[in-house]
């Protein structure tokens, strides 16, 4: 076959793979111009104190990406509340607001937190004020405790380390509109579960749900029984996406950063390693990132991506450079 006609054929199924793609594509620029009039409601140095350890947030990411998505937001929760009222019109039933529910997921180091913390100061200054709460995952892991007696520690973070069972019952009750639902406490610092620690969420309008596997199926029964998803909790989910490579780096900056950091403090769990010299740190963090963190990436997280509303990828500057948004 000519060249030239070879490389016809491979353009001609590269454009019909993206018709068939259930995404819609923007770059930074053509995403910008969808802000419309939403009003930039964060000052410069509230921006700043939002963004995590090595993830840079500028007021122009939160400008031409966030506000944008922040207004979507603002669409798919109206038109959500508007069909829960219409249902419960046609139930005759009473009840109150069903909470709005959004998903963030993405691998270690990706900017998760971040991003869940700069979403809920947007949305919690829509016109309306809603009641914003952001709850992460980790604390519905299992106690390192139990970890070690199942012999999971070396997994942890995979969907086998989380109580599943605890974190269906709180979003479930979330979803009811129950008062007073308690979450557990995730401390980075001790590595573990804070026993006798709870967050309390009473009835918000939108909640954030953050997490590495928040968006994981699990295999289905053969009988057909119903199997919750905590993503069937979701109205809307996030997937934040970056290469592999620069997920690797980013870990292990922020790694030898901690070392001079947190982990100088006797009481961290991860102390042992400043007290190491910075080769043997490199040597342990690409050990910690490629045993664990890829691993479960390339195994749980990364397959999910494709089940998200939207993606948002970045690029080496933390920069969102890509968003696709999933077709209606």
């Amino acid at each position: 076959m000519p060249r030239g006609k070879a490389a016809m054929d491979q353009a001609v199924a590269m454009k019909q793979d993206m018709d068939l793609s259930p995404y819609r594509v923007f770059d930074d620029k053509q995403w910008s111009r969808l802000r419309a009039d939403t009003p930039m409601t964060l000052s410069a140095s509230e921006v700043t104190q939002l963004q995590g350890l090595n993830d840079p947030m500028s007021m122009d990411q939160v400008e031409k990406i966030y506000l944008p998505l922040s207004r979507l937001l603002a669409f798919y929760a109206e038109s959500t509340f508007g069909l829960h009222r219409a249902t419960q019109k046609f139930l005759n039933a009473k009840g109150g607001k069903i909470p709005f529910i959004i998903g963030v997921a993405g691998s270690v180091s990706v900017g998760k937190s971040t991003t869940s913390r700069v979403l809920r100061e947007l949305l919690a200054r829509w016109p309306a004020s809603p009641k914003v709460d952001l709850i992460t995952t980790d604390g519905f892991l299992h106690p390192n405790s139990v970890l070690e007696q199942e012999g999971l520690m070396g997994k942890k973070g995979f969907p086998e380390s989380f109580d599943r069972p605890r974190l269906l019952k709180f979003l479930s009750d979330i979803k009811a509109g129950k008062r007073y639902v308690k979450a557990p406490v995730y401390s980075h610092f001790y590595y573990d579960v804070m026993p006798g620690h709870t967050v309390t969420v009473d009835k918000p309008d939108i909640l954030i749900v953050e997490g590495l596997n928040v968006l994981q199926t699990r295999e289905l029964p053969k009988d057909g029984r119903a199997v919750p998803f905590v993503s069937d909790f979701f109205d809307f989910s996030v997937y934040i996406d970056a290469d592999e490579q620069l997920l690797e780096d980013w870990y292990v900056e922020r790694f030898m950063r901690l070392r001079e950091t947190a982990f100088r403090d006797p009481s961290s769990y991860f102390h042992r390693y400043s007290r190491i010299d910075d080769a043997e740190a490199l040597e342990t963090a690409l050990r910690i990132w490629r045993e664990i963190n890829l691993l479960n990436l390339r195994e749980n997280i990364l397959p999910t991506r494709p089940r998200a509303d939207l993606i948002l990828t970045k690029d080496r500057s933390h920069r969102i450079a890509k968003v696709a948004l999933r077709k209606v």
